[in-house]
């Protein structure tokens, strides 16, 4: 048998708790509610919103935390893709499904009165004669258009550590897919398929020119495999400019939370290899530093749309 008291606390935490229950039945609004998880905040990862402003589509990505860098067992990751080293994005974004295309820059223009970049061409031959493809990506931009053309409609450039994040899509892989599914690369954007490093070894001085013969250029964006997230053509196509000043030795000593690039430098970093580039440059960790002043038809754009509240 039980002690007395024992005996009348439980009967006593019986009826309280039937009280409680009955009461919050009648009364929900002043019960206390669970508070909600991370993942519950914002919109669905994945969710499609149009940005009335440039036409393009943008896509949700939730905060989270992921290794940046050097994926585990690729083995041609370059120095300054080095160490590899947790991060954690705090906050969610939405970032452009595709890179800026033709159209979404020619409505830019016309609304700042800005001039187009000028016409891509690969040694004399014109990629896109007088802009007239709109679903090509815009390429030909120094990093300052690329900021301009954020801001206007109504985001920013990336930092590398969104950038990646957005282009990992929850994967720990170098590459989201086979190379050729995902990417558009020297090797598989001409005519006939190359082996562009090899190309490169054995014919370095003419490596432009055999790319000219071939019908090397960039394609229509949204043509490959979409990653976890449905961005396309984060790898392959045209590097992408992002924020970040460019510093090679930065990964030693990045913040953990939230990573914006050394606070000054020479070059801006891009991401995601391109068109005229090797597949080994078409790697989610891979990054490389230019002039900010520089105009190519390699270079483009992808921007965050701040623009969107969740």
């Amino acid at each position: 048998m039980c002690i007395k008291s024992r005996c009348a606390l439980q009967a006593l935490t019986l009826v309280l708790t039937y009280c409680l229950c009955a009461y919050a039945q009648l009364h929900p609004e002043v019960m206390p509610k669970p508070a909600k998880s991370p993942a519950a905040e914002g919109p669905a990862p994945g969710r499609v919103k149009t940005n009335q402003k440039d036409g393009l589509k943008y896509v949700w990505i939730p905060p989270g935390t992921f290794q940046m860098g050097c994926s585990p067992g690729d083995k041609e990751c370059h120095d300054e893709e080095k160490p590899a080293h947790q991060v954690t994005v705090s906050k969610g974004f939405w970032v452009g499904q595709t890179a800026v295309t033709a159209g979404a820059y020619k409505r830019f223009a016309k609304e700042t009165g800005k001039t187009m970049p000028p016409e891509p061409n690969l040694m004399g031959r014109v990629l896109n004669n007088g802009w007239g493809n709109e679903a090509m990506p815009i390429v030909a931009v120094t990093w300052d258009e690329a900021r301009d053309y954020c801001t206007w409609e109504g985001g920013r450039l990336l930092t590398e550590a969104e950038w990646e994040y957005a282009a990992r899509a929850g994967s720990k892989e170098a590459r989201y897919g086979p190379v050729d599914e995902v990417a558009w690369t020297a090797d598989n954007s001409g005519q006939q398929r190359l082996d562009s490093a090899q190309v490169f070894k054995d014919d370095q001085k003419n490596y432009g020119q055999r790319l000219r013969d071939n019908g090397n250029g960039m394609h229509e964006v949204a043509q490959k495999r979409p990653n976890g997230f449905g961005l396309y053509d984060v790898l392959g196509n045209v590097f992408e400019w992002v924020n970040d000043w460019f510093d090679a030795a930065y990964y030693a000593n990045s913040p953990s939370v939230d990573p914006s690039g050394p606070s000054s430098g020479t070059a801006r970093a891009l991401h995601g290899g391109s068109w005229n580039f090797n597949p080994s440059y078409a790697r989610v960790s891979n990054r490389v530093g230019l002039n900010p002043g520089i105009r190519s038809a390699f270079l483009g754009i992808r921007c965050v749309g701040e623009v969107f509240a969740p």
